[in-house]
């Protein structure tokens, strides 16, 4: 048998293992790989007998795939430590997830946050005993057979599940015994750094018709160190959390009177107003023109878009007059009435139209989350009509202006490129033109991008941003999709210069996405301290005795008149506690007047961080925070 490895060929004897031949080959690394990838792209065991010949991929923590693999058999070693501490616990599912892994239990009594240092350890005595994996596989009935003897309905019912044919396989260590297709580390003893981090409820499958299941949240990495930087970075994300954070700086919230409804607050409503006043003024620059669509139109029009079919059970309906409506989840076929209004030429194209536009859509109460994941949200969407020619020059300039935005918020991002789904309308045609109309587009500018097979919209391919946050995480939010079926199905028209009617081709486009998402990403990225420019309150005036009020009114004016918003602290109260509260308010600047400022006409400033900046005259004063804000400066 003939193996490749790291780009070299080897020949092995038949049955012998990836593993085998890394051992040989570099016997000092293979600690560090968890599973291989075979030429067919399926993974397997370290030391699994390999029976073709072809080229092995060793998966490390640094491999997605190898991260999954060191995740999930921690996982595995979860459910190992609750069976020998809790026999009676029947084992749902356990998979790796982003950052961890879980596993969902069913037992007499629900875990407590206390219940899991005992867990940890009975964890570590396992990982200890370096307990090697071992995989077999057995028929349907004998399957079954198993698992109910080991009194594992939930196993049972996953087995019964599965379509005839499918190979059933398990993992054996020690006296523990799981439903698994694999792989898995090949000794638990390579586990050494893990911590569970929550406990939560969880219907079994995910319905809430079933039974609710006590679901263990942990996460594990393969050197201490990794697992204490993680850790920290949690408890800051804790302290990040928009949903703590717009209520402690009374800017936004979700009420149990509407889940998944965002409440704005006054505060929260000018950060929110900053936000669209910069939308629309780079894309006024960028030849845009703003409109509005209705928030509920008929059933005819999203059947005619293919709504009705494809997303049916995340919209709202109602009926009017005995016709069904539905309150719109998208705005594009709203934009596509727009388009539809009058006569078009090519020397008009492209036509480009944008709108704040709310849209809802039916999300499950345990998918909600805070503005991340809501009902309501206001999607900065907007639709450009174009001939085929211009593709790659407008995906190019949308391209730009997402860079702009994402840039002025010190936002890195990485861009990725999903092609054409299983669930897709349209022709093989259709989609070529459009899918390298994007790539084209990409290679052109010279982006470095990733392909994700089979993502795209059901009506065309799109290209994803993901920007990542000061503490590393990732958000998809810009999207560029490139449509040809939609001005098919509409029949969409333009007089080309033949004078004959062609189809334009049409480009859905968000930068913000959600500007709710967008503004709880902005608040825990900068931990609610937001840069001048964005910051609702951008100075905070401080007067030390009530001598000093008329001086500070004056100031405010002088603020006021440049277009900034301050506020006033009048209050009879010591000039340390009014310091200490604009900075828990995470206000950027403090201007402090005391009876000499007042006389002068001059503010000392001090910052939210607690610096003194010195004394400075009032026109100064105010032209620096001018200065911020026309800049949109990130302080």
């Amino acid at each position: 048998m003939n193996l490749t490895l790291f780009g070299k060929p080897y020949a092995v004897a038949d049955g012998s293992s990836a593993g085998d031949l890394i051992k040989s080959v570099s016997p000092d690394d293979l600690k560090k790989y968890y599973a291989v990838r075979l030429a067919d792209g399926s993974l397997k065991d370290v030391f699994a007998p390999l029976t073709a010949d072809g080229e092995v991929t060793p998966l490390s923590f640094e491999d997605e795939d190898g991260r999954k693999v060191y995740r999930h058999s921690c996982s595995h070693l979860l459910a190992m430590a609750v069976k020998s501490l809790y026999p009676e616990a029947k084992l749902a599912i356990g998979p790796a997830i982003e950052n961890g892994f879980y596993y969902d239990f069913d037992l007499p009594q629900p875990f407590s946050p206390e219940d899991l240092p005992k867990i940890e350890k009975e964890m570590e005595r396992i990982a200890r005993k370096s307990i090697r994996p071992r995989r077999y596989t057995l028929p349907r009935a004998e399957a079954i057979a198993l698992m109910e003897q080991r009194g594992e309905p939930y196993k049972v019912q996953l087995i019964q599940d599965l379509p005839e044919g499918e190979v059933l396989s398990f993992y054996e260590m020690g006296d523990f015994v799981d439903l698994c297709v694999g792989p898995h580390l090949p000794n638990l003893s390579y586990l050494k750094a893990f911590k569970l981090t929550q406990i939560a409820g969880a219907y079994w499958r995910g319905d809430e018709h079933n039974k609710m299941l006590c679901r263990v949240y942990g996460t594990c990495f393969p050197q201490k160190e990794q697992l204490e930087a993680y850790l920290t970075q949690l408890e800051e994300a804790k302290k990040r959390d928009h949903r703590k954070l717009g209520r402690e700086l009374d800017l936004f919230d979700i009420r149990d009177e509407g889940p998944g409804f965002p409440f704005f607050y006054p505060k929260g409503m000018v950060l929110r107003n900053v936000l669209e006043d910069y939308w629309r003024e780079i894309h006024r620059k960028a030849g845009y023109e703003e409109i509005k669509t209705p928030i509920m139109l008929n059933r005819a029009l999203w059947e005619r878009s293919g709504h009705w079919e494809k997303y049916r059970e995340n919209m709202y309906t109602t009926k009017i007059d005995e016709v069904d409506f539905a309150i719109k989840p998208m705005n594009c076929p709203g934009g596509i009435l727009v388009y539809e209004r009058r006569l078009w030429s090519y020397r008009d194209l492209p036509c480009r139209s944008g709108e704040m536009g709310l849209v809802h859509r039916h999300e499950k109460s345990g998918a909600l989350h805070g503005l991340m994941r809501v009902r309501c949200f206001t999607q900065d969407d907007a639709h450009i009509f174009m001939t085929p020619e211009q593709i790659k020059g407008e995906i190019k300039g949308v391209y730009d202006l997402i860079n702009t935005v994402y840039t002025q918020f010190g936002f890195p991002y990485s861009v990725e490129l999903s092609t054409r789904p299983e669930n897709s309308i349209g022709t093989d045609a259709m989609w070529q033109l459009a899918t390298e109309g994007l790539q084209g587009a990409l290679d052109e500018l010279g982006v470095k991008y990733t392909i994700n097979e089979g993502d795209g919209a059901f009506y065309g391919p799109k290209i994803d941003f993901h920007l990542r946050d000061v503490l590393g995480r990732t958000w998809q939010c810009g999207t560029i999709q490139l449509d040809m079926n939609l001005p098919e199905r509409f029949d969409l028209n333009y007089t080309g210069p033949d004078g004959e009617k062609h189809r334009p081709v049409m480009i859905h486009r968000v930068v913000f996405g959600s500007i709710e998402r967008f503004i709880g990403i902005l608040t825990e990225h900068f931990g609610g301290a937001f840069p001048t420019w964005l910051a609702p309150v951008q100075v905070k005036i401080l007067t030390i005795t009530d001598r000093s009020d008329d001086a500070a009114k004056e100031l405010k004016a002088l603020l006021l008149a440049d277009g900034l918003r301050p506020e006033l602290d009048l209050r009879n109260e010591k000039i340390g506690f009014k310091v200490r509260e604009a900075q828990m308010m995470k206000i950027p600047y403090m201007f402090v007047l005391g009876d000499r400022e007042a006389a002068d006409k001059t503010v000392t400033i001090r910052n939210r961080k607690g610096d003194n900046l010195g004394t400075f005259p009032f026109a100064e004063a105010v032209a620096m925070v001018k200065k911020l804000n026309d800049e949109r400066t990130l302080d």
